[in-house]
């Protein structure tokens, strides 16, 4: 568990966005599974939420960043932060 990173994605259950948040939790382990400890799913009590924090840190907010991020965007901010020389093959910028 040491230096692993443990990934939240808060999101609004009254908008039907579980599918979409656990779609994306099995996409961040199976992308990192060496690098996080946990991902965990966490219904919001706020209408429209769907946030996406590692270790604390924000990196995805629907309404500020302009919608759901494709899961190879999110791959890389995630990246950024918990592994930054990992190569994310046909997801990574070019």
């Amino acid at each position: 568990m040491e230096h692993k990173a443990k990934i939240t994605i808060e999101y609004c259950p009254g908008c039907r966005w579980m599918l979409r948040s656990a779609w994306l939790a099995q996409e961040l382990l199976t992308t990192f599974e060496n690098e996080v400890f946990e991902v965990s799913l966490r219904p919001s009590e706020i209408n429209g939420t769907f946030v996406v924090c590692v270790n604390g840190t924000q990196v995805w907010e629907r309404r500020q960043d302009g919608g759901f991020p494709e899961a190879k965007i999110l791959k890389q901010k995630v990246r950024d932060i918990i592994a930054p020389k990992k190569a994310l093959g046909h997801s990574d910028n070019k």
